[in-house]
């Protein structure tokens, strides 16, 4: 496999944890979103992903000598390739059998993915200066103001589950690899996280496990390029 991935993006993040829970050996392809007027804009990288954005999951099969023997198969959205992938490689499962409890571990995911991370990634920071002359701390303000919304709807679900060192009982699921990217950028934008005891919790937790600190951006072989 081959994954089409910036250090820095939180969905890019997402797949690498998985891909480091279940095992599966991959490549990264860095694709840099800000040098060059942005690598993910050039027609190479557009053949590969017509939206322009990272991650994109080469799964096509080769033949022994490395050479593709079909047409290239590649996937594209984070949580359409996270589907895949737990699909694919069921063990370690990471979803829960019971299916409110997917269900519940799916709406936390849906908070960071569909609420949070969207209005906040960098095209979007960068429509917002180019097109309404926005300067850094008013792009901060935004910043802060979708990640304080989803997150205190985050932490007060983790608490009404009781959760504790995962979202979701004993084990890592799916929940926690959305939100440990989310908060890792969170911090990185010095967002105050002191409302947020159970997310940090987790986080701190989480951080630890040798799948997360493997998929850290600053471990990524484009992180100091």
């Amino acid at each position: 496999m081959k994954l089409y991935s910036y250090f820095r993006s939180s969905a890019a993040y997402r797949v690498r944890i998985v891909l480091n829970l279940k095992h599966i050996s991959y490549d990264t392809i860095p694709v840099h979103l800000v040098r060059h007027g942005g690598e993910q804009n050039s027609a190479e990288y557009l053949d590969v992903n017509p939206q322009g954005l990272v991650p994109s999951l080469d799964i096509t099969p080769t033949i022994n000598t490395g050479e593709r023997e079909l047409k290239p198969q590649i996937i594209t959205q984070s949580t359409a390739i996270i589907e895949y992938l737990e699909e694919a490689f069921p063990q370690p499962a990471l979803l829960p059998i019971n299916l409110i409890e997917r269900a519940y571990i799916r709406t936390l995911m849906q908070i960071i993915a569909c609420d949070i991370h969207p209005v906040n990634n960098l095209r979007v920071l960068h429509y917002l200066e180019e097109c309404f002359d926005c300067d850094k701390a008013e792009k901060i303000t935004w910043y802060h103001h979708w990640l304080a919304t989803g997150f205190a709807a985050f932490e007060r679900l983790l608490i009404e589950n009781g959760s504790t060192h995962y979202c979701c009982h004993k084990q890592v699921t799916l929940a926690d690899v959305y939100l440990i990217p989310q908060v890792y950028n969170a911090l990185r934008f010095n967002l105050d996280m002191s409302p947020y005891p159970t997310i940090n919790r987790i986080y701190q937790h989480c951080i630890q496990i040798p799948a997360f600190v493997d998929a850290a951006p600053e471990q990524q072989p484009d992180a100091d390029i």
